[in-house]
């Protein structure tokens, strides 16, 4: 009661003070494992689109969207409205798994957007309302139809926060998964990024599953997220993702594609595995889908659906609100081409970020797809990373002979971070046409739709369109290469943009390895106007570091813990 009284007394005073007080209480009653509340003091109280209002009466634009969730933006019109029908129906709000119209219209909305060669013998199961118990769901269901235990999960992946999902998850605490490195460009686990980082990564995959000393059994199946999202914003290059299919389904492996942050328009396609055309085995679907209410469901092939009944359940998988946003988010984002003008948006976003503070010494890299975005803060000073084969003889012209060619450079699939789309040349003797297909190991000629990259040999023939590449003996020379140096992640920095982002109106997200990528997650409404105010407030916090990191450095006088919001109720 005191606290109600504390409450109603404060709703007569200055803004400032409810503000202050509820998040005092917060600090004083919350358990510790709370996160956004920590690096975000702000108090919610209306919010519409992109704009929040804070209790203190200050506005926000908020490129954190629920952690993606809020693909429509705050209380978008059709989503009340969908709420709104269910609630004036009379209809149940809870219903375990019992059939419902609601359901109905939901299941054959979703069926409508998946990809081509999975919606015709698709089979859902609703799990329970987080995309940690999808993940959970998805990792028994493989398990179960395979009779086989083990998993393959990637470096710098998130799946969730329950035992299943974390043990996969690039911050195990044990070993419960093997692990597999995951493409990246700036921080690439060989030393050489780009398309032979990519290709180094799926043979590193191919050469574990098929060496019978590797220590990996045949797994019950594979997980990976078309594009990390907590990982740091890295996007799977289209080719690496077909590799990676074609792996799979020729060992029957099931293929499990996360797609709880990066599906329902977010990347600039309807699903992210859209953009490389692959047809996942299972996808996990979380955030977006529910409309901004709770809602988890994994979509599978139906020869995997073995399950006895009751295998995986949960009590609150009949939300009824969910389904109704959740089929008004799917319908608008489809009718309206919210996926397509993501796609244009972001890559424009991203152009503008790296030309305004693409330069800067404390930016290592401006990444993404379509309206997930990063920006990786490094040290603009200091000891750099450590070349892979830079300069080194035993590994460029005398090294393994599967280096021995060259991409040709400048190659893209969407424009992101040295993504690219390169056709694969089979692997010894006759030229083959593919589009980095599973190349023999040697010899004819052959014609493929995903594999593997030569290990050297004669020019292969590509698919029109597809990128060329030379394979002549000594063409790929570490000695030569470009040295991939990159600088050391700057989490101090990354939290100082977040801290200006936040001082200027502005919410973004942390992310990355050492949380030294800033986040843009942008509902996919946003307007020209609103996408223009997010660029100016983000690259003006971002140039106010610099110059404070540049005029003081890292133990300046004015340091960068300082707290956004002054007073009580920060922790």
């Amino acid at each position: 009661m005191a606290v109600t009284e504390s409450l109603a007394e404060e709703a007569h005073g200055p803004a400032g003070a409810v503000h202050e007080g509820i998040l005092r209480r917060q600090s004083a009653r919350e358990s510790s494992a709370r996160t956004y509340a920590r690096t975000l003091p702000i108090v919610p109280v209306r919010a519409r689109g992109l704009t929040i209002e804070g209790a203190d009466g200050r506005r926000y634009l908020d490129c954190l969207s629920g952690a993606g969730t809020l693909a429509l933006g705050h209380n978008h019109p059709v989503v009340l409205a969908a709420v709104r029908q269910v609630l004036d129906s009379g209809a149940p709000l809870s219903v375990l798994d019992l059939a419902t119209p609601v359901k109905d219209a939901f299941i054959t909305e979703l069926f409508r957007t998946l990809p081509p060669g999975l919606a015709g013998r698709a089979r859902v199961q609703f799990c329970g309302p987080a995309g940690t118990d999808a993940v959970e769901a998805a990792l028994k269901l493989v398990r179960t139809a395979t009779g086989r235990s083990g998993v393959l999960a990637f470096t710098g992946a998130y799946h969730g926060m329950t035992a299943g999902a974390l043990a996969v998850s690039g911050g195990a605490p044990e070993v419960q998964a093997a692990r597999l490195p995951y493409p990246q460009d700036y921080r690439c686990p060989f030393g050489v990024g780009g398309p032979r980082g990519a290709e180094l990564a799926a043979r590193w995959t191919e050469s574990l599953l098929d060496d019978p000393k590797s220590g990996v059994p045949l797994p019950a199946g594979m997980i990976l997220e078309p594009v990390q999202g907590e990982g740091g914003v890295l996007p799977a290059p289209g080719d690496w993702l077909r590799r990676m299919r074609r792996l799979t389904a020729d060992r029957a492996i099931p293929l499990i594609a996360d797609e709880v942050q990066t599906g329902v328009g977010r990347t600039g396609a309807f699903w992210a595995v859209d953009h490389s055309g692959i047809t996942p085995d299972v996808m996990v679907l979380s955030k977006a889908i529910g409309g901004s209410l709770p809602l988890a469901v994994i979509v599978y092939r139906d020869d995997l659906d073995v399950w006895q009944p009751g295998a995986h359940a949960g009590t609150f998988r009949g939300n009824q609100l969910a389904m109704a946003a959740g089929t008004a988010t799917l319908a608008y984002v489809r009718e309206n081409g919210l996926a397509e003008r993501a796609g244009r948006l972001g890559a424009r976003v991203m152009e503008q970020l790296r030309a305004d503070i693409g330069g800067l010494a404390c930016v290592g890299e401006v990444r993404g797809r379509g309206l997930m975005i990063g920006v990786e803060l490094v040290e603009p000073e200091g000891t750099e990373e450590p070349a892979f084969g830079a300069g080194s003889a035993a590994v460029g012209r005398g090294g393994a002979e599967f280096l021995d060619h060259r991409f040709a450079a400048g190659l893209s699939d969407d424009g992101a971070h040295g993504a690219y789309d390169p056709s694969a040349a089979a692997s010894g003797g006759e030229p083959g046409a593919h589009d980095f297909g599973a190349a023999p190991s040697g010899g004819g000629r052959g014609t493929y739709d995903s594999g593997a990259v030569p290990s050297g040999g004669e020019r292969g023939a590509h698919e029109p369109g597809s990128a060329s590449f030379e394979t002549r003996p000594g063409a790929y020379d570490f000695a030569t290469a470009p040295a991939r140096t990159p600088r050391p992640a700057a989490p101090r920095l990354a939290a100082a943009v977040q801290r200006e982002c936040l001082r200027r109106g502005l919410i973004v997200e942390l992310g990355g390895r050492h949380s030294s990528v800033v986040r843009l997650l942008p509902p996919l409404t946003i307007s020209d106007e609103q996408t223009a105010a997010v660029l100016d407030r983000l690259t003006d916090a971002v140039a106010a570091v610099a110059r404070d990191e540049e005029r003081h450095g890292p133990h300046g006088a004015r340091g960068h813990d300082s707290d956004p919001c002054p007073g009580p109720g920060t922790d």
